[in-house]
């Protein structure tokens, strides 16, 4: 493995502000070739889909090559990518969709550890309908998962089954494939939120038994551009067409008007960027892809822990949670500050943190806003050792 973190560091021209950004959860910053890869389409002559004329069929190609990209990021077929603005329009759209055919009695699993974005259109969906929504606990010591509890949850009513792949608030990695695996034995869908856990570890849809999975690119450090992905593009094929156009087929049944081409673009070449984050990384995208986000996971790892061990030697902070698999984002509070205060306190220090007050969420199960609220943080691919040991000097004056 060869995961070189100053020089990926030096393809952020952002890093040049002097802030330590600490700031992952709400998306990385954008490398130069995504950049590059936007205004170069910008720029380009780029027209609808369609005709036989050059500019026309560039359009074409661009959106072929994001749904390839895609595909070759989780393991699944290109037929089956749907694209859009943001995965919380595209899971709205879906729950939507899927919610127009439920009836009284139908039922719907989430889970505490999930975003609203995967928890919000399923709660719609099902009071529209009459439904009821089921709720997946996390353990209030460790914020894990449990996996067992699925058995319990799903029954002959559940329409579909929705999990995060891992917890931006928290960074617990729960066992996606255990809820998949109750969720088959009475044909529910399953829905898993990668846009946490994409730009860490590698994904395989398959693998995961999950039949949706969804995707926002900016976690990475691409555009604004979401995606879900279908692990049976024929499912698409099934479901009520969304599309203005009539007579639309496969993914673009899913998608609403014209694409945003220049930012597809930079998605496609944001994944490129993924690929190539180990220098020995060869073969086909795919394949550069599971190398790379291997040495992402180890790098990330040992930056994780040696952040946790720093905060949790500080005997006026406490870290939320210790799952046993985690991406590298981290919660905490620090006795007698709020949040607020500590997130200025930081900002002083040239430190990107964020407050949250602990009201909503995962936050709110674990009864964070009783203690002034958590601060967040989150490493990203460029985040190095001596940033993390700012955080903690920093975190340590509060004490």
């Amino acid at each position: 493995m060869a995961f070189d973190v100053a020089a990926v560091r030096g393809r952020f021209p952002a890093l040049g502000d002097g802030w330590v950004h600490l700031d992952a959860p709400a998306g990385m910053q954008v490398p130069e070739q995504v950049a590059t890869a936007v205004s170069t389409a910008l720029r380009a002559p780029v027209s609808g889909p369609g005709g036989i004329f050059p500019a026309s069929q560039r359009a074409e190609a661009i959106v072929d090559a994001a749904r390839r990209s895609l595909a070759d990021l989780v393991g699944a077929d290109p037929a089956g990518v749907v694209l859009g603005p943001s995965s919380a329009v595209l899971l709205q759209r879906l729950a939507d969709t899927l919610g127009d055919s439920w009836m009284i009695g139908d039922e719907v699993v989430v889970s505490r550890l999930d975003d609203p974005v995967n928890v919000v259109p399923w709660q719609r969906a099902a009071q529209r309908s009459g439904g009821t929504v089921r709720w997946a606990e996390v353990d209030i010591e460790t914020c894990e998962l449990p996996g067992w509890q699925y058995q319990e949850l799903i029954t002959p009513r559940t329409k579909v089954v929705a999990v995060t792949a891992a917890s931006g608030a928290v960074g617990t990695r729960p066992d996606v494939r255990q809820a998949a695996d109750a969720a088959a034995e009475h044909g529910a869908l399953v829905v898993a939120d990668c846009s946490a856990a994409a730009p860490f570890i590698p994904l395989d849809i398959t693998s995961m038994g999950a039949d949706v999975v969804a995707l926002n690119a900016s976690s990475w450090g691409g555009p604004p551009v979401g995606a879900l992905v279908f692990r049976d593009p024929a499912m698409v094929e099934q479901l009520p067409a969304v599309a203005l156009e009539p007579g639309t087929r496969g993914a673009e049944r899913m998608e609403l008007g014209p694409q945003a081409y220049p930012l597809l673009a930079g998605l496609v070449s944001s994944v490129d960027y993924l690929a190539a984050l180990d220098d020995a990384a060869l073969g086909p995208r795919r394949e550069r892809l599971l190398t790379s986000m291997g040495s992402v996971k180890a790098y990330q790892a040992g930056l994780l822990s040696n952040l946790t061990n720093g905060l949790r030697q500080l005997r006026h902070v406490m870290v939320i949670g210790d799952a046993m698999r985690r991406v590298p984002s981290i919660a905490f509070t620090v006795e007698g500050v709020k949040a607020e205060d500590a997130i200025e306190h930081l900002s002083e220090r040239g430190v990107c943190a964020f407050a949250d007050p602990g009201t909503h969420g995962v936050y709110a199960v674990l009864g964070v806003g009783e203690v002034g609220g958590a601060v967040r943080v989150g490493l990203a691919h460029y985040t190095n050792a001596y940033e993390v040991d700012q955080l903690v000097r920093a975190v340590a004056e509060l004490g």
